[in-house]
């Protein structure tokens, strides 16, 4: 008698969801079924095309310190190389030893490869353009003044003999940079962010994402400067058209071996039986229902969604937990320019002046100029953070593009008569916050463990606040444990748990 074909139901097509189905169809006889409940692939990494101009969706720099991850994205796109142009990736591992790593084969087809880009960020404060990260150098303080910058001294050393219990994110960021630097280049963006004070937000956001950060490695980098080595926190790798070409083409092959995907379909119910999920219900745009068995079920959708959707419900604590989990939400407007006032050639620049609501811009010129239609012309991306249903967000996009066009100006990169068109590109659900019911977050992850055969990944799917490669490796260490017959699923939590291994943000 043959086997039944198992079958693996994937809540979601992003980064998280693709590298799962992409895993089971190369490694297993498991069939995926994505489900989602947008009509593109890619989640967060999609890219928007409008009008053949190309918009990343709050940019995505191709930068890991993981092996497997980097492999796996240069075997979908190999690197785009001049004949006799070699390139290494240098990085550091856990033991902080620089290591190169050769790239792999050179692509044959000149449109699917990655880039090599440079990196560059700056941050716009008082009118003025400051490195990012920063770099406390003569230029800087010619910036900011000899007063300003004593006092910044004067503070830090503060904060080195008396330093804050860490209570909350001001205390983290004190801690580290004295209290004048805190407030010049980490309070506005930080708030601009998340719509809370410093001190209502968890110090854990700074240590999941500044990680080992401090002034005095500000001081030792602009002081000694650069290793000679090229490294990925300098240069990344981005597919020539977008993080979209990428997601698009593991796609393709996920259902050329057999693998479906349901656009437009969002999950209705999820059917428990004992600590197994039975099957789940799903609707599509034209409210036909129908009910999907599987072997396996991975979610990348929102906890807060997903608990609700659970059958028969979870304790009212659990419930509690899960209704309480917050999130800030994200708007870009793409606007198309004939001219910048000055050339610029960052990625992104942080806009630290609390008079504008914008809180950063990307300059998709200098991300790949195959996003630009015309290369004569500047296609830019004005990043809001926002909350779902707020003011900000209840605007019509007319209201929203006439905003963004207002503080452009007004922070001098540009005047009005050079905007040509613009669009807007809404994205909920963009970042899961560590603030409210957070705290209690580990007895929501113990019940939803129980589940043997549900597996949380990506960044809705755990809360976390991760990047694309570490969304990537949750899902491939869940198919490794499932290959693997492993029942424990702490390892898919304690991806991005080092302290030193995220790439300085």
């Amino acid at each position: 008698m043959l086997k039944k074909q198992k079958t693996a139901v994937i809540i979601g097509a992003g980064p998280a969801g693709l590298t799962t189905a992409y895993e089971l169809v190369t490694r297993s006889k498991i069939k995926p079924v994505i489900i989602e409940r947008t009509n593109r692939f890619g989640g967060l990494a999609t890219t928007i095309d409008y009008k053949g101009y190309k918009l990343d969706i709050g940019g995505h720099r191709f930068f890991t310190k993981s092996d497997r991850v980097m492999d796996w994205w240069l075997e979908k796109l190999p690197l785009e190389t001049s004949k006799g142009n070699k390139v290494k990736i240098v990085y550091q591992n856990k033991a902080k030893i620089l290591v190169n790593k050769q790239l792999g084969a050179i692509s044959k087809e000149p449109n699917d490869v990655m880039l090599v880009r440079r990196r560059k960020s700056r941050i716009y404060y008082n009118g003025k353009l400051f490195d990012y990260p920063l770099k406390l150098n003569l230029n800087t303080i010619r910036q900011l003044g000899i007063f300003i910058s004593i006092k910044i001294g004067f503070s830090y050393i503060q904060s080195v003999l008396f330093p804050r219990k860490e209570n909350n994110l001001e205390d983290f960021f004190i801690n580290r940079f004295g209290e004048e630097l805190y407030r010049i280049f980490f309070k506005t963006y930080t708030e601009k962010v998340w719509g809370k004070t410093c001190k209502e937000l968890s110090a854990e956001w700074g240590a999941q994402r500044i990680k080992g950060l401090s002034i005095s490695k500000v001081i030792m980098a602009s002081i000694f400067g650069k290793s000679r080595e090229t490294s990925l926190v300098e240069k990344f790798l981005y597919p020539k058209y977008g993080p979209g070409q990428l997601w698009n083409k593991v796609a393709k092959q996920v259902i050329k071996e057999g693998g479906k995907v349901d656009f437009n379909t969002s999950v209705k119910s999820i059917q428990i039986t004992g600590n197994m999920v039975k099957n789940i219900s799903v609707i599509n745009r034209n409210g036909k229902e129908k009910s999907l068995s599987g072997d396996y079920f991975f979610s990348t959708m929102a906890i807060s969604e997903l608990v609700e959707r659970l059958a028969p419900k979870p304790s009212k604590e659990i419930i509690s937990i899960a209704q309480g989990l917050e999130y800030r939400d994200f708007i870009v407007v793409g606007i198309l320019l004939n001219k910048l006032r000055n050339k610029v050639d960052d990625n992104w620049i942080y806009i630290h002046d609390p008079s504008v609501k914008v809180g950063r811009i990307q300059i998709f010129n200098n991300w790949s100029p195959f996003l630009i239609k015309d290369p004569d012309k500047v296609w830019i991306g004005m990043e809001y953070f926002c909350n779902f249903g707020d003011a900000f967000w209840k605007k019509t996009d007319k209201e929203i593009i006439e905003t963004a066009k207002d503080e452009f100006s007004k922070i001098g990169f540009a005047d009005k008569t050079d905007f040509l068109d613009a669009t807007v590109v809404r994205m909920p659900k963009a970042y899961p916050a560590y603030t409210g019911t957070y705290k209690d977050f580990s007895k929501l992850r113990a019940y939803l463990d129980k589940i043997d055969n549900l597996y949380l990944i990506g960044r809705n799917g755990m809360h976390k606040y991760n990047n694309q490669d570490h969304s990537m490796l949750t899902a491939m260490v869940a198919v490794d444990n499932i290959l693997s017959e492993r029942k424990d699923k702490s390892n898919i939590w304690a991806v991005n748990t080092e302290e030193d291994y995220h790439e300085i943000k």
